[in-house]
């Protein structure tokens, strides 16, 4: 792969993408509101659970899947499975909107054909059309998402610059783990066992005040 292709991921992939990732918390605004992630030790729980069990997990088997699709009809049905597979309203408008964003932006810059498509579904098909490999873009969007969720956490917990670098470095072996099942995975191994993500982004809908979208 071109040193070029590896810049084009790493555009995508930067905060500074126009897909409006910060506005996003997965549903840890309302894990924080009800007292289930208090602190860094319970945050790096929280995202270990993802990985293993939730969203960060399934959207990595998903953008693996959209990957290795060949045809329009296909990558259309892991679109509707990644809609259909959404526990909540927020998260849905989560994939569908930096998924719409994503899709834009990118046909814009570099005259990408894309569908509108839900966000690991389009990063995943995107990489398949700019020959990236499929290793480094799992394990960048990955990373991506649990920086963003550190991200979130500092501002809605007392967690510094430094501590918040320790528990995303300590991540490192659980996202490998991540990519490595979404690598040999198909999606009949979808599956999403993080009830307490899915019910804190549910309650998040009616939360009194709040930062984030989701």
């Amino acid at each position: 792969m071109t040193t070029e292709a590896t810049l084009k991921l790493m555009q995508w992939l930067s905060p500074a993408y126009p897909v409006g990732a910060f506005a996003y918390s997965h549903g840890l605004e309302g894990a924080v509101s009800e007292g289930h992630v208090r602190d860094g030790d319970t945050l790096s729980d929280w995202l270990g659970d993802l990985l293993t069990h939730g969203g960060a997990r399934s959207d990595a088997l998903l953008l693996a899947c959209a990957y290795r699709t060949e045809t329009a009809e296909s990558l259309a049905e892991i679109d509707d499975t990644a809609r259909a597979f959404c526990p909540s309203a927020e998260r849905l408008h989560e994939t569908d909107l930096q998924g719409a964003a994503f899709c834009r932006t990118t046909a814009a810059i570099w005259d990408t054909a894309l569908p509108s498509l839900t966000y690991p579904v389009a990063v995943g098909h995107a990489a398949r059309l700019n020959d990236i490999a499929l290793d480094l873009t799992l394990n960048m969007y990955l990373h991506a998402f649990l920086s963003n969720l550190v991200a979130a956490g500092q501002r809605l917990l007392s967690l510094g610059q430094t501590e918040a670098q320790q528990r995303l470095n300590a991540c490192g072996p659980q996202l490998r783990r991540t990519v490595d099942a979404a690598l040999s995975g198909t999606i009949d191994d979808l599956f999403g066992a993080s009830f307490a993500a899915d019910i804190a982004s549910m309650r998040h809908e009616t939360q009194y005040s709040r930062i984030f979208r989701s």
